[in-house]
This record gives structure tokens, C-alpha cells and sequence, in this order.
């Protein structure tokens, strides 16, 4: 056995039905400053971790853990006792997959293999580097 599977939380991510009425609340009012942007979700920043809190209009509630890689990750999980929900799939910077615990508790565990978000300086994004 190696080092901890999950390195940090990569964010917590919340389902609204209006992306931009959800940036007016967390952003605007409650003062979380804009990361990033794409038509369906966006990413705010929180003090004191560089964990984000992201507003989707697909997807969420959801807590997303960073691991180094997700097919090795899934491995490790399996061997220990944990179960698939949903198989590894490419998400725009790496890959994803959403697992459970032998204690019933859903994870989603995510890596960023193929890089991070670049984004123009409204935050729009642009590419993954």
C-alpha cells in the first residue's frame, strides 16, 4: 500500500438551474471571485484552499476528490472493498469516475491528466493545458 488514495478535494460542486442567477448569488452577493467559465458550469474560488466551488447546470450536488490517476485509483479502491457506479470516463482535463464505499457513501474521484483549464481574463475558457 502506498501514500493516501485521495490527494485533496478538487470541489464541490453544486446543480443550478441558471448559471448566471447562481453566479449572481455565490459570486456577486456572497463575494466567490469568478475562476473560470464555460456555457454550462463555472468555477469560483474559495479562501484558503485552492479547492473550487463549482455551479453546473447538468450535474451535482457532488464532492470531486483529486487523485493521481483514476484508472490506478478505481484499482486500489476495488481492491479494498469499494464498488463502481459509474466506469472511468474522459472529462475535458482528465478522467472521472464515481465509485462507493463499502459504507454506502457515492465519491467521485477525478484526475486532471491532461492538464487544467486556461481561461481569458473574464474567465471564459478557452483550452485545457
Amino acid at each position: 500500500m502506498s501514500g493516501p488514495l485521495f490527494h485533496k478535494i478538487d470541489c464541490v460542486m453544486l446543480k443550478v438551474a441558471d448559471l448566471d442567477a447562481a453566479l449572481g448569488f455565490y459570486s456577486e452577493a456572497l463575494g466567490h471571485p469568478l475562476l473560470w467559465r464555460s456555457p454550462e458550469a463555472a468555477g469560483l474560488g474559495m479562501p484558503g484552499t485552492d479547492a473550487e466551488l463549482v455551479l453546473h447546470t447538468d450535474l451535482g450536488p457532488e464532492v470531486d476528490l483529486l487523485v493521481e490517476s483514476v484508472d490506478a485509483a478505481l484499482e486500489r479502491f476495488v481492491e479494498a472493498g469499494g464498488t463502481i457506479i459509474k466506469k472511468p470516463f474522459d472529462i475535458p482535463i482528465g478522467r472521472c469516475a464515481v465509485v462507493r464505499d463499502p459504507f454506502g457513501n457515492a465519491l467521485v474521484m477525478l484526475d486532471q491528466t491532461k492538464g487544467t483549464f486556461v481561461t481569458d481574463a473574464t474567465g471564459l475558457v478557452l483550452r485545457v493545458e
